[in-house]
């Protein structure tokens, strides 16, 4: 439904001025494909929120230079997408913890309120944070290593990954407990 779509827009904003952004995406992606049996009919949602959901650092949509709300609005305003794949993107990886400490928690709650789906939600924060900048396979925790270390720990980026930490690898052992639990 999203696939196509999803994929040729995600390549067409990162691919050229952000490569490495797009190499990371690829791999969400990849991660995603891995957890699609968990999720039945949303699989496909899924996949369109894991190829969409850093959109918002190409340079041509950052309008705040908060990635999840810039992402967010221009897939609503300009594509007229899904208003549950948006409410994804913009609540990807516990963004209102981010939004909290940039001053813009009111404004990403009031337009993209969090989606009453634990599991797809969780099923994002998983493909996201077990995926290294490059794309490559990592834990949770590694991946939060990496992020402070990138951002520093002062930084906005580093408090937020620290506020959100706890509840980023409760996330991933939850979608790791769901897939361990698929028939195989």
């Amino acid at each position: 439904m999203f696939g196509k779509w999803a994929m040729e827009l995600a390549q067409t904003e990162l691919s050229g001025p952000l490569p490495r952004r797009w190499a990371h995406t690829q791999g969400v992606v990849e991660r995603a494909t891995e957890v699609c049996p968990v999720l039945g009919v949303d699989a496909g949602l899924l996949l369109a929120a894991a190829t969409l959901h850093d959109v918002g650092y190409a340079p041509r949509l950052a309008v705040t230079g908060f990635h999840p709300l810039d992402g967010a609005r221009f897939l609503r305003d300009k594509h007229r997408a899904n208003e549950r794949l948006v409410r994804l993107v913009a609540n990807h990886s516990f963004a209102l913890v981010e939004a909290a400490e940039r001053g813009l928690r009111e404004e990403l709650a009031s337009e993209f309120p969090l989606l009453d789906e634990p599991l797809l939600v969780d099923a994002l924060v998983y493909c996201d944070m077990t995926t290294t900048p490059d794309g490559d396979r990592t834990t949770a925790q590694d991946r939060v290593a990496e992020i402070r270390s990138r951002y520093g720990d002062d930084s906005v980026v580093g408090r937020f990954i620290r506020r959100a930490a706890p509840e980023i690898f409760a996330s991933v052992k939850r979608v790791e407990a769901a897939l361990a639990a698929q028939p195989r």
